[in-house]
């Protein structure tokens, strides 16, 4: 089973990342605000998915998850701008897109 990394913005402009095996059953869990909605989608309504790569073990989705959330928002934006993410299939390192 693979695993994606996905990226969802909010209407104030928030970048949010999880990870999740069926992205569009997620997105829609977090833009229905309910219970399975994760807490900071339920304070930052979600207005859209901008993101979303395969991955592949839940193992390196937890970490490339963890390395994304510790960019920049600058380093986020671009990675989303890029529509592509590289990373190491070993630490989960992200190489960040120039410019």
């Amino acid at each position: 089973m693979s695993w994606y990394l996905y990226v969802v913005r909010t209407v104030d402009q928030q970048l949010y990342a999880g990870v999740s095996t069926d992205v569009e059953r997620r997105f829609a869990e977090h833009a229905g605000q309910g219970r399975k909605s994760a807490r900071f989608l339920r304070a930052h309504r979600p207005a859209g998915l901008v993101f979303s790569q395969e991955i592949g073990n839940r193992s390196l989705a937890l970490k490339v998850e963890y390395r994304f959330k510790q960019l920049t928002r600058p380093q986020k934006e671009r990675v989303v701008r890029a529509g592509r993410l590289a990373f190491d299939e070993g630490s989960g390192r992200i190489e960040i897109p120039a410019g």
